[in-house]
């Protein structure tokens, strides 16, 4: 579960069309209580909860990045070929490896609310240049 300043709102990124490409099982849009559960074939996998204001401060504690396996490189692709076509500021160039030598590897952007995303696929990113030099690319920003 997450806590989105506008949760319903915020969902886009991730609904179905979007980059996660995940389908809203339900919302409740209007009203002090806004939330969106969020899924893929009838299962509940992420809970957007509006419970602030704001954006996500990176200089306290909580969630600073949430990522999502696609099962290949071409998954990939497209999400970064929306995220380009949204306008959406990537963190990296492009997809990158999650390290020197890794084959897995995706694209990182954040959300409206500041909270880092990733869409990322287990093999098939290794051709490309690690981002950082001794870290995973998934860790620090």
């Amino acid at each position: 579960m997450l806590d989105a300043p506008q949760a319903v709102p915020d969902a886009a990124p991730y609904r179905v069309g979007g980059v996660a490409e995940l389908e809203v099982l339900g919302e409740q849009a209007d009203g002090e209580r806004r939330f969106a559960f969020l899924g893929r074939d009838g299962t509940l996998l992420v809970t957007l909860w509006q419970q602030s204001g704001g954006a996500f401060a990176t200089d306290r504690p909580g969630l600073h990045h949430l990522s999502f396996q696609v099962p290949g490189l071409e998954a990939v692709r497209r999400a970064e070929a929306t995220l380009r076509e949204l306008g959406v500021q990537l963190v990296y160039d492009g997809i990158v490896p999650h390290g020197e030598g890794a084959s897995s590897g995706g694209v990182f952007f954040t959300d409206p609310d500041g909270i880092r995303l990733e869409i990322y696929a287990p093999t098939g990113a290794g051709a490309a240049a690690a981002p950082t030099q001794g870290a995973p690319a998934c860790g620090f920003f």
